[in-house]
């Protein structure tokens, strides 16, 4: 984004004006936090600002600040339409193409008004008038901390301001471990601190909220773990009925397929979900190094996201996918194993 878009959003900006804020579907910490913390941001500016997410999100992210105003579009499908149609500007926040945000592809394609994308993962669509888009960056959260900066106004960023982006800088570097992590990311952190962010207590809220049933789901996922040395990936399978024998809630098995990452040796690890409201199993992948999910991803399961992070899907059984995905690994094998 460069000096000349900056002005322009800043004269957009210099009027009060109608504005959507929108995540992809099943939002993570990142979309959440970003969302809601330029949201409040643009609140401060004098903007009627509006957070409409696709669908749920899990129950860990309900106390962030802000979090009760949102507007979920497949329950409350007219009046976030109507926002939608009536938007000056809409603000899409941690995916880069229109089909990340489900059934609320079409109204948004349809939807002529100013778009501003900022987003952190690889190959963005071309939809936005304006596109933040840096892969190099941690998380969409960090995007929004100097997109604040880049509008000379890191002094608006509040305490709850720094909460949200704290959150999503936090969940999507796995709490700082991750090598998106840079020392700005830990510069930018520390000004967060600074201004309001409680680490701790954002990390228990976040981390140390577990239920019996997800533990005990968490103890079937490890039961379903297997490993294949000959390729140093390993991976886990969780099925409908596993789900539903565990009270399943959206977000239980967050951070699940690292667990099979830590294995000792490994540096490709995938998770296997079956959806059957959805009709597909729902997949996640990560490495280590130079093996790139977002490749394997894109090639194989319909999806995409991050080098060493990725999401995908299959519309075959749970049994079917797991085959596939076995008989694909010997032609990477030797990158696997370099």
């Amino acid at each position: 984004m460069n000096s000349t878009q900056i002005k322009e959003i800043k004269e957009l900006l210099s009027v009060p004006k109608k504005i959507v804020l929108i995540p992809h579907k099943n939002p993570d910490g990142d979309a959440i936090g970003s969302t809601l913390g330029l949201r409040q941001y643009l609140e401060g500016l004098g903007h009627n600002a509006t957070v409409i997410s696709p669908n749920e999100y899990p129950g860990f992210l309900k106390w962030i600040p802000g979090e009760e105003g949102i507007i979920k579009y497949d329950s409350d499908t007219d009046l976030a339409t109507s926002k939608i149609k009536e938007a000056d500007l809409i603000f899409t926040l941690d995916f880069n193409d229109l089909s990340r945000t489900g059934i609320m592809e079409q109204v948004l394609a349809n939807t002529k008004t100013t778009y501003i994308m900022i987003d952190h993962h690889q190959q963005p669509s071309d939809y936005a008038t304006y596109m933040y888009s840096d892969v190099s960056m941690s998380s969409t959260c960090q995007m929004i901390y100097h997109f604040i900066e880049k509008l000379d106004d890191l002094d608006k960023i509040t305490a709850d301001i720094a909460t949200c982006i704290y959150i999503g800088i936090m969940t999507d570097t796995g709490s700082f471990r991750f090598r998106s992590t840079t020392s700005t990311t830990h510069r930018v952190v520390s000004d967060l601190i600074d201004k309001g962010a409680d680490n701790t207590r954002i990390h228990e809220k976040i981390y140390d909220t577990n239920t019996l049933s997800r533990l005990q789901l968490k103890g079937v996922a490890l039961k379903n773990l297997t490993v294949l040395p000959e390729y140093k990936t390993a991976y886990i399978t969780l099925s409908q009925k596993e789900l539903d024998d565990h009270n399943f809630k959206k977000g239980d098995t967050e951070g699940f397929v690292n667990i099979a990452l830590s294995i000792a040796g490994i540096v490709f690890a995938a998770i296997f979900i079956e959806n059957r409201g959805e009709k597909i199993i729902k997949i996640s992948f990560r490495s280590k190094g130079v093996f790139s999910v977002n490749e394997f991803s894109r090639n194989h399961f319909e999806g995409g996201g991050h080098h060493n992070a990725s999401g995908g899907k299959s519309n075959i059984s749970l049994p079917e996918t797991v085959e596939k995905f076995i008989s694909i690994l010997p032609s990477y094998k030797n990158v696997l194993n370099p």
